[in-house]
């Protein structure tokens, strides 16, 4: 019997090529005003022995990967002792794979003790994707994020202590013009305290099936134009601490590619960036532009 996928599935763009392993269903939280990944899908945990059923058909034909990927929104909703005893079936069943990969509401990481994070890492959970969208608590309440900046930072402290490795995505443009430069320069103090090992920027777009696109039909939220975008990633990227991390702003939904390390890379980052906003830069046209 093949793998068991229901509904679409949804990850990370550096989990391309890592098996993906269905553990739940939809998001626990699944409240974000601009998030339409799962509005067509409720929270539930799968049934052990589909979960079962679904490592024996990897470990017969998938045994060439070696990152594997807990869908949907975040494997971290499971119980806990439930979540020791899938590391551990995988580790038993794909000895091959290197790195367990999940996406992590903040929420999700705050209901965790250190010990039991610590227990994940042991056991091959070793990155976790975070959307903290923004650090600007404004916005954060505005998109039903359900947690404010200093619960994100800590969620984010926590897991790099546990020596998970932290992805953290934030979204230019959630803040709408109202917001925009504060958005930018909350978000940078955000992870400036949190200090993941990699920032992934992406750029809002508005989908037909959630509550922030009802909102700009209404007129209560305007999408600033790429030249404000374009200010929001410099101002970010100009005002994060300099630690050391990845950087990337270059998901499908930006106008441009942008990628490199911290703080070295940082200043031909921004060269680039005032190329865009003086003109000088080709852009993505809009209909390749996607999620």
């Amino acid at each position: 019997m093949p793998v068991d996928y229901q509904g679409d599935i949804i990850r990370p763009p550096s989990e391309a090529f890592s098996l993906i392993l269905q553990v739940t269903t939809g998001c626990s939280h699944n409240g974000c005003t601009f998030c339409g990944a799962y509005r067509d899908k409720s929270f539930r945990i799968k049934e052990w022995q589909r979960i079962e059923a679904d490592l024996d058909f990897a470990a017969a034909w998938c045994g060439r990967h070696t990152t594997l990927f807990l869908a949907d929104g975040d494997a971290l909703a499971l119980p806990h002792e439930l979540l020791i005893a899938l590391l551990r079936r995988i580790r038993e069943k794909l000895p091959g794979i290197r790195r367990v990969s999940s996406y992590a509401t903040c929420q999700n990481i705050l209901a965790r003790s250190d010990d039991q994070l610590g227990e994940y890492r042991a056991l091959g959970l070793s990155r976790l994707y975070l959307g903290l969208e923004s650090g600007h608590d404004p916005t954060l309440t505005a998109i039903a994020k359900g947690v404010n900046s200093e619960q994100m930072i800590a969620a984010g402290q926590r897991v790099r202590a546990a020596g998970i490795f932290l992805s953290v995505t934030c979204l230019l443009g959630i803040g709408g013009t109202a917001h925009s430069l504060a958005h930018a320069q909350a978000t940078a103090a955000v992870l400036s305290r949190m200090q993941p090992h990699q920032i992934a920027v992406l750029t809002l777009m508005l989908l037909a099936n959630t509550p922030l696109y009802r909102q700009m039909r209404a007129g209560r939220f305007v999408l600033p134009d790429p030249v404000q975008l374009f200010g929001e990633l410099r101002c970010l990227l100009a005002d994060l601490e300099p630690f050391r991390t990845q950087f990337h702003a270059n998901h499908a939904s930006n106008y441009f590619s942008l990628s490199g390390r911290l703080p070295k890379d940082r200043d031909a980052m921004l060269a680039t960036i005032d190329q865009a906003l003086a003109g000088l830069l080709p852009l993505k046209a809009e209909p390749y532009r996607a999620l």
